[in-house]
């Protein structure tokens, strides 16, 4: 990857923890789960309102690192207005990018979410991009709570 490209990465990541998007309780959700990273402390919960299969309105709440909050806020604008079917499959293809060590191909479904696909390379990372993911995930498939360990 050549450095002007890591340095756009690096400040969509540093814009998605200081400014993130969707970060509210949702009271009218209609699905919620919590996700707990014991490793390093992170916490999310998401919020989801689902209509008609439809991802109408996604939020989250927690505490966490630079790259669990950037992966939590990228992970609500990603899903917001797809069907549940949708969202299921940006999970999916989420977890390959970043977790397997023999995919450098470009994932051009995921769009902006491509930023975090180097936490592969750092593995202790990991956990902190995908704990909002699998929080999103429980919180699809009507399961309370989550946790990476």
């Amino acid at each position: 990857m050549n450095v002007d490209l890591r340095e756009l990465y690096q400040e969509v990541i540093l814009d998605h923890n200081k400014r993130p998007r969707n970060r509210h309780a949702l009271e009218d959700a209609t699905n919620r789960s919590e996700g707990h990273n014991p490793l390093c402390g992170d916490q999310v919960t998401v919020f989801l309102k689902a209509e008609d299969g439809r991802v109408v309105d996604i939020a989250f709440e927690g505490q966490g690192c630079a790259i669990s909050t950037a992966s939590a806020s990228l992970m609500t604008e990603a899903v917001k207005g797809k069907t549940l079917e949708e969202a299921t499959a940006i999970f999916r293809e989420f977890q390959e990018m970043v977790t397997s060590p023999d995919s450098d191909e470009e994932h051009p479904n995921l769009g902006q979410l491509q930023v975090l696909a180097g936490v592969k390379d750092h593995p202790v990372r990991i956990k902190c991009a995908t704990l909002p993911w699998h929080t999103l995930n429980a919180a699809l498939s009507g399961e309370g709570k989550v946790s990476t360990e």
